[in-house]
């Protein structure tokens, strides 16, 4: 139980990187579909950083903020190119996470917490579908619309609230 704690931690520190590096992202992205795609994979992330943070409480411990230092990305190029550079990362980086952590997460002998973490690892295996459906040029990345809709089009706007 003494190593759980730690592990807790380590995990949530590294999911708080994608996050910051997901939001980031987003801010890059401006295709419409893409865009929400990393809106939806933010929340996720929250979601999976509250599981944890109460995990790690429950424990008797603390999350920390280490991760939060990580900096703003930058890409290459515009439009699709910046775009496809950041799906490409975010894969590769999708894959790297649940590399590193299967393993250790099958081992843990608490059935609770590596239920969990095995959700996580299995969305943030969605995450990875979802960047390489992107990098296919996909735009339904989180759902088909009803033949009757238009295809959407566009771009997010760069600032969220206008006054």
């Amino acid at each position: 139980m003494t190593d759980l704690l730690p592990l807790l931690q380590d995990v949530y520190a590294e999911k708080l990187a994608m996050l910051l590096r997901h939001q980031s992202a987003a801010r890059l992205v401006e295709q419409y579909d893409a865009n929400n795609t990393y809106q939806y994979i933010v929340n996720r992330e929250e979601v999976q950083l509250s599981w944890l943070a109460a995990a790690i409480a429950e424990l008797g411990g603390a999350v920390g903020e280490a991760a939060a230092t990580v900096p703003a990305r930058t890409v290459s190029g515009k439009g699709e190119q910046a775009a496809h550079s950041l799906f490409q990362e975010d894969a590769r980086d999708a894959q790297a996470f649940v590399d590193g952590w299967r393993p250790r997460v099958e081992a843990m002998p608490n059935a609770r917490q590596r239920g969990m973490l095995r959700v996580i690892l299995g969305e943030t295996l969605e995450q990875k579908r979802f960047f390489e459906q992107a990098l296919a040029g996909r735009t339904d990345l989180l759902g088909r619309r009803e033949k009757t809709l238009a295809p959407a089009h566009g771009e997010v706007l760069r600032t969220r609230w206008i006054e």
